[in-house]
């Protein structure tokens, strides 16, 4: 018996090894979502709990009101989707948002507001079997003398290192005071990638989801603000939230008196602002001309600004600072009004 080789072209082993490679990879990236690390169990408040929820079924939070000194009850949901029993350890949290506007829930140790006023009773730990769903109530104790407002808490179940938060709106009856300030306004960068930093501070007892316009006034003319738009952040009772607004209308050579305003539902209202320079300082010591067209300019520009603040009763503006691109001055203190709406 005659065995019969064939010929090999170039290359022909290389492409062989890389094909086989190829088909390894492709084997374990089919083959991953089966080895992902599923949890098999969710955790969400039962649905249609709530009156407002009835017409919808489906809450993605629970919300709960009442007054102090009140005991208020609700409902979670676990379902167990996997093919084992799952062990599920449940606690009430402090709730929070985090800088970006994220929801985030507090340890144990960490909690010391809401979270504690929630109790599972004997139902702290949950053994739930495959392919089963267990209904978990829950009991929220407002202490007497509790303050009236939004007080952030959550649900949290946890099972071998992994944690589930579900939001708890809070809110005890009472008066309900919406209120925040405007603080730390300040212009970075020039041009198109210019952008507006400012902090807002919740000064009142509900949770904010505040609305922002940018208005600028220019010693040279007209300069683009920014229209009326909500923000992408719920701001709690007592929370700083540090944010920064894109502003595409900042001139490349001007002198700008910038105001900020926020509002929110339940009258809130506050205004801060800044002032500052932009100079296209690169383009200036390009030449001697450069400077000293940019010089004539600058003149101008104080000397229309010294009359504008003759006329409205200002005192005379201080001088351009001698580098940087915006250079802020010193903002005034941030004005803000307290506006109490009875709930």
């Amino acid at each position: 018996m005659s065995v019969l080789h064939s010929p090999r072209r170039p290359g022909g082993l290389l492409r062989a090894a890389l094909a086989a490679v190829a088909a390894a990879v492709l084997s374990c990236t089919t083959a991953a979502p089966a080895a992902a690390d599923e949890p098999g169990w969710t955790a969400e408040p039962v649905a249609g709990s709530a009156p407002a929820a009835a017409k919808s079924g489906a809450r993605p939070y629970f919300y709960l009101s009442g007054t102090s000194g009140t005991v208020l009850e609700d409902r979670l949901a676990l379902a167990n989707t996997s093919d084992q029993e799952h062990t599920i350890t449940l606690r009430g949290a402090d709730a929070y948002n985090t800088a970006a506007g994220a929801f985030a829930v507090r340890s144990a140790r960490e909690s010391t507001g809401a979270g504690l006023w929630i109790s599972f009773g004997a139902g702290t730990t949950v053994k739930v079997p495959a392919h089963t769903r267990a209904v978990v109530p829950f009991t929220v104790t407002v202490p007497p003398g509790s303050p009236p407002g939004d007080h952030p808490a959550a649900v949290v179940a946890t099972e071998a290192g992994r944690e589930v938060g579900v939001r708890v709106h809070l809110r005890v009856d009472g008066p309900a005071l919406a209120a925040l300030t405007v603080e730390d306004v300040a212009v970075r960068g020039k041009g198109a990638t210019a952008r507006v930093a400012y902090t807002l501070v919740n000064r009142g007892n509900v949770a904010l989801a505040p609305e922002l316009a940018i208005s600028a006034e220019g010693a040279l003319g007209k300069v683009a603000g920014r229209s009326n738009r909500a923000l992408p952040v719920e701001v709690l009772p007592g929370q700083r939230v540090e944010l920064t607004e894109p502003w595409p209308g900042a001139p490349v050579f001007d002198r700008v008196a910038l105001t900020l305003t926020v509002t929110a539902p339940g009258g809130a209202r506050a205004t801060g602002s800044t002032s500052a320079w932009f100079v296209p300082w690169g383009i200036a010591g390009a030449t001697g001309l450069g400077l000293l067209g940019l010089g004539a300019v600058a003149a101008a520009a104080l000397l229309l600004e010294r009359k504008r603040r003759t006329r409205s009763g200002d005192g005379p503006g201080s001088g351009p600072a001698p580098h940087g691109s915006a250079v802020p001055e010193e903002a005034p203190a941030p004005e803000h009004e307290l506006t109490g709406a009875p709930r």
